[in-house]
């Protein structure tokens, strides 16, 4: 990707798996998950699957795919609207910086505004300072604190 170069962002096709699955293991290594074959396949699984709730679109200059953004709507009783839930966000390395994260982000909510959904929310992880930098310009922070709890049989 050139500096002059403006990310185009589409959706991910079933012909983008070869590169969505390099630029998704580099995700989930980011992240420091384990790695793991079967989760990148069923994700893939996901997101190829219209039925399923979980999109895809991916950024794409000087001909290669150097970002992916995976979403989802998903309902907010407190407000009785719809927003859109970005799942994960990732450029490749060497790309960093050019665009491409803001411009998946934009198409998220250009697709919120034409859906006539309330919201586009993610999270991000607490130390990732240089992804911080462009959510503080383009979105607005939250004072919500996430928690996880693990599942438990009765």
């Amino acid at each position: 990707m050139t500096a002059a170069s403006t990310p185009d962002v589409r959706p991910l096709t079933t012909a983008d798996e070869e590169r969505w699955r390099e630029l998704f293991r580099g995700y989930r290594d980011f992240y420091r998950l384990q790695e793991s074959e079967e989760v990148v396949s069923r994700v893939w699984g996901w997101i190829t699957d219209s039925a399923h709730e979980c999109e895809a679109l991916v950024a794409e200059a000087d001909g290669r795919i150097v970002a992916l953004a995976h979403y989802r709507r998903f309902s907010r009783p407190s407000t009785g609207t719809v927003g859109i839930w970005l799942d994960d966000l990732f450029t490749d390395p060497e790309t960093r910086g050019r665009g491409a994260a803001g411009a998946l982000i934009r198409r998220l909510t250009e697709i919120a505004a034409a859906e006539g959904r309330s919201v586009v929310r993610w999270i991000t992880a607490s130390d990732n300072d240089r992804a911080q930098a462009l959510y503080d310009r383009v979105a607005t922070r939250t004072r919500w604190v996430t928690y996880d709890a693990a599942p438990v049989s009765p």
